[in-house]
């Protein structure tokens, strides 16, 4: 266990509830620094939570705050998900390991309209190497890798992202033991 200081309250949710009704009446809050598990059975809501804070499920009443403020568009506001289901809805299986680690913060990388592509493959390689992404080469397509290399490549494009608050959604289904731990590292 790592010491850490746990600050003011940043993540406020209150009183949240889905439009189609997955979630109803959910309120919870996170401190900067802190780390909160939610647990429950299959079928128990816990996706349609973590899509419905991330807004890909639409709310129709409560309010969740990031710092004081509705956080209206989640990347731009902080807020990142590794979603359960990594091939659908994580990475661009077509792409390469370049261009998803970078797919959530390509501004970063532009210049005018042009993607600095020595920079976004110098990103990707440090991360390949401190995440310990078995590829090839960040060129290789995310399609020909493992299924927990796939998940780290998810996490990769998100920890790049220097997001304020990381969703997890199941985030070792589907992969091995060796990677099991190397994610949860």
């Amino acid at each position: 266990k790592e010491v850490c200081d746990i600050g003011e309250k940043s993540f406020v949710v209150e009183h949240l509830t889905e439009r189609e009704g997955r979630v109803k009446d959910v309120s919870l809050y996170v401190r900067k620094g802190e780390i909160v598990g939610l647990a429950g059975l299959v079928g128990g809501g816990k996706t349609e939570l973590c899509k419905t804070l991330f807004g890909d499920y639409k709310k129709s009443s409560g309010t969740i705050t990031l710092d004081g403020k509705n956080p209206s568009d989640a990347v731009k506001a902080g807020l990142s998900l590794v979603p359960e289901e990594r091939r659908k809805e994580g990475v661009l299986v077509a792409e390469t390991v370049t261009f998803n680690v970078s797919a959530a913060c390509l501004g970063k990388y532009c210049h005018a309209s042009f993607v600095d592509d020595r920079k976004t493959a110098k990103v990707a390689e440090e991360y390949v190497k401190s995440l310990s992404i078995k590829t090839p080469s960040v060129r290789q397509k995310v399609a020909n890798l493992s299924g927990g290399n796939q998940q780290k490549v998810v996490v990769a494009k998100w920890l790049n992202a220097d997001a304020d608050v990381y969703i997890f959604d199941e985030p070792t289904k589907g992969v091995d033991v060796g990677a099991k731990q190397e994610i949860f590292h």
